[in-house]
């Protein structure tokens, strides 16, 4: 008998990745890893207790399963250190739970019985995650805050702040190390400086603004050109490396900015007084000073720290009725009647009018470049003095939201060209170019561009070329152009916008690529940011002949800046959530038009008008027919009675039910031939695993 030959099978090899997890409150995990496009799904029996925000090793055990590959997690690397926000209750005096109604948290947390004098049943509190046992049915760790009862506006705020992280006071180290800080301006102070203290100066700024960080100064040349000045407030004066106030700020990265209140980067005594470019009062500035022609060609531009002081604070407003008034030729007279600083002499209202046309013609030329523009509503929640929303807006940018970010742009683009050509403006980047801190962003996704292109098409609209950078530009701008006012612009626009790289902060030099700049930083607002204040420091040391400065630190925090920018951003759009939700709960019950925003295996998401607010209708509470979701053209469609949904679908929905504590809202469909149809099919809709449900409020940014 022949014997059989033995083959023996080759095991594929293991793959084990590193990164960070990111939890539903089904108890799934997705895990994202560097390099990796999607990320790697783990079943909750399967995360050997990983959290939220945990960075945890993975072996991946499938390369491809139904939502996408799969793996097992075989260790927790570090815990997020995060707080998870929940509703304290008390058992007598033996034992506490902080109770989850979390979209990201789905285990109660055991914790120590709190001290009766701070803490009671019923309270919201933020609770972190010591450790979890196998075997143990939750999560133990210990409270680290107790913000209030549930409802209260400051609750909530502060709810949202512990959720990612982010501090809503200063220690007392930072504010008595600020408070320190001399506001007298000495002589050594004016050492060196250029004096701008005669020179007409102004800002302008939001009308609720309290930190005013840039100024635009003007005067007409002999030549016939004019001299611009952009003045900054010099913060790395005050601020120096390595205090206390400096750990802070760059511990934080930015400044956070939620519905109603502003969570400072700098204490209030320098970002609301000493560092703020208020009227009538010398400040210290970092400027960079440009002659103009009256066709848009800079000369000259200067770098360095001045002094000046402002003539008149403007709002966006009144900036705008100068330029109205100036284009149609009106009496001005009135103008600035009833403000802060008076009706506004000729000699302001001028340069106003000059800087507009200057500003016309750099966005104009930045355009044809090659820069994008979006022109996707941006809503704002306004709120009384309770925290109380009372309405939602659509926000309006004009002329004189466009003077300033010129200028603005002008100054972060020769700053960061005068440091990338080592002084020789107008050429190419040093060989050797010196370490400085760049705000890059990349080009578009491919594959999304092709994707957006199939789906332009679907409406008859076509992307032209996407081969190279500019030629995507002009493309993208020519489908808005296309699109105009039709009701699919709101979809084409936001899958343009997931089509866009993100833009950070970078030692590496590739370009701003929304904007068409080859060189481009953040110099214009240090108040706020910590980049900017990076940026300060580098451009001083360098002015005055310093060698490159040690790349590896200043990229490690530039990483660190773009982090936190994300971090606030995510905090940003929690609160407007939650203020947009609050705003919609009286309304349960009545009926809006809308259109679809959103299409998934679970919903239809719905944006009602006038308020853009968004929600979604669940596809199962659709009466008379199964509704699926068509990925491969985009569609909802009704399994019995052929009925589809498209991106863009004009439709009337009603505000079924609201979610406060899970940001979530529901709409439901109002159509006759719907409420009219047959009962619903016995078979439903097996609910999708992994995916969350219910609604979600449009932040508009």
């Amino acid at each position: 008998m022949a014997s059989k030959k033995s083959h023996s099978k080759k095991k594929a090899p293991r793959i084990e990745v590193e990164g960070v997890a990111r939890m539903n409150r089904e108890g799934n995990l997705f895990v994202s890893v560097d390099g990796v496009p999607d990320p790697i799904f783990v079943r909750p029996g399967k995360s050997r207790g990983a959290l939220h925000e945990d960075k945890v090793r993975v072996v991946i055990t499938k390369k491809q399963g139904r939502q996408g590959p799969e793996g097992e997690v075989i260790s927790i690397l570090e815990r997020s250190g995060l707080p998870f926000v929940g509703i304290l209750h008390i058992v007598g005096n033996r034992q506490a739970w902080v109770l989850m109604s979390s979209r990201t948290m789905p285990y109660d947390i055991s914790v120590p019985v709190p001290d009766p004098e701070h803490a009671k049943t019923g309270m919201k509190v933020a609770a972190v995650v010591d450790r979890w046992e196998k075997g143990e049915p939750v999560p133990s760790g210990h409270i680290v805050d107790f913000l209030g009862m549930p409802g209260e506006n400051d609750t909530e705020m502060h709810a949202i702040l512990a959720q990612f992280g982010l501090p809503y006071r200063f220690e007392k180290a930072v504010e008595d190390a600020a408070d320190k800080i001399s506001d007298k301006i000495t002589e050594k102070d004016l050492k060196g400086r250029r004096d701008f203290r005669d020179v007409l100066t102004f800002t302008i700024d939001p009308t609720d603004a309290k930190d005013f960080d840039d100024a635009l100064s003007f005067r007409p040349l002999e030549n016939g050109n004019f001299e611009v000045g952009v003045h900054i407030a010099d913060v790395t004066w005050y601020v120096r490396p390595g205090s206390e106030v400096d750990k802070e700020a760059m511990r934080r990265g930015t400044s956070v900015y939620l519905v109603d209140r502003t969570v400072p980067m700098l204490p209030e005594k320098l970002s609301n007084k000493l560092c703020s470019l208020r009227p009538n009062e010398e400040k210290l500035t970092f400027s960079a000073v440009f002659e103009i022609t009256p066709h848009g060609k800079v000369i000259n531009p200067w770098f360095g720290r001045t002094v000046m002081k402002s003539d008149y604070r403007f709002d966006y407003e009144l900036a705008q009725q100068i330029i109205e008034a100036g284009q149609e030729s009106l009496k001005m007279e009135e103008l600035g009647k009833g403000s802060e600083c008076g009706i506004v002499p000729v000699p302001i209202r001028e340069a106003v009018l000059e800087l507009h046309k200057l500003a016309s013609i750099f966005r104009k030329r930045r355009f044809a470049a090659g820069a994008l523009e979006f022109d996707r509503p941006e809503m704002k929640v306004l709120i009384d003095e309770s925290g109380k929303p009372v309405d939602v807006v659509q926000k309006v940018s004009k002329e004189s939201n466009w003077l300033i970010e010129e200028f603005m742009l002008l100054a972060n683009r020769y700053v960061a060209e005068y440091v990338a050509t080592d002084g020789h403006l107008g050429g190419k980047a040093a060989k050797k170019a010196k370490t400085f801190v760049y705000r890059v962003h990349d080009l578009p996704n491919t594959e999304k561009l092709t994707g957006l292109r199939s789906f332009a098409g679907n409406f008859g609209h076509t992307l032209g070329d996407i081969g190279n950078g500019k030629a995507i530009a002009e493309s993208l701008n020519n489908l808005i152009d296309q699109v105009g006012d039709r009701p699919e612009k709101n979809a084409i626009q936001l899958l343009m916008l997931r089509a866009m790289a993100k833009a950070t902060y970078s030692t590496e030099n590739i370009g701003h690529y929304g904007l068409a700049f080859k060189f481009y930083t953040h110099f214009t607002s240090p108040i706020r940011r910590y980049p900017d204040m990076m940026v300060h420091r580098l451009l001083s040391l360098y002015l005055g002949g310093a060698e490159s400065q040690d790349q590896g630190y200043y990229e490690q925090q530039c990483k660190h800046a773009s982090e936190r920018e994300l971090v606030a951003a995510e905090a940003e759009r929690e609160s407007i959530k939650y203020k947009i939700i609050e705003f919609m709960q009286d309304k349960i019950g009545k009926e809006y038009e809308g259109y679809i925003s959103g299409l998934t295996e679970w919903g239809i998401y719905v944006e009602i008008e006038p308020t853009k607010v968004e929600g979604m209708i669940p596809l199962r509470t659709i009466k008379g027919d199964f509704f699926a979701f068509d990925e491969d053209h985009y569609r909802t469609v009704g399994r019995r009675t052929g009925k589809k949904f498209y991106l863009g679908d004009k439709v009337r929905i009603r505000v079924k039910e609201t979610n406060l504590e899970q940001k979530l809202l529901d709409y439901e469909l109002v159509e006759d031939e719907f409420e009219a149809a047959v009962p619903q099919p016995a078979e439903k809709p097996r609910a999708p695993r992994g995916k969350a449900r219910g609604g979600r409020a449009k932040s508009g940014r």
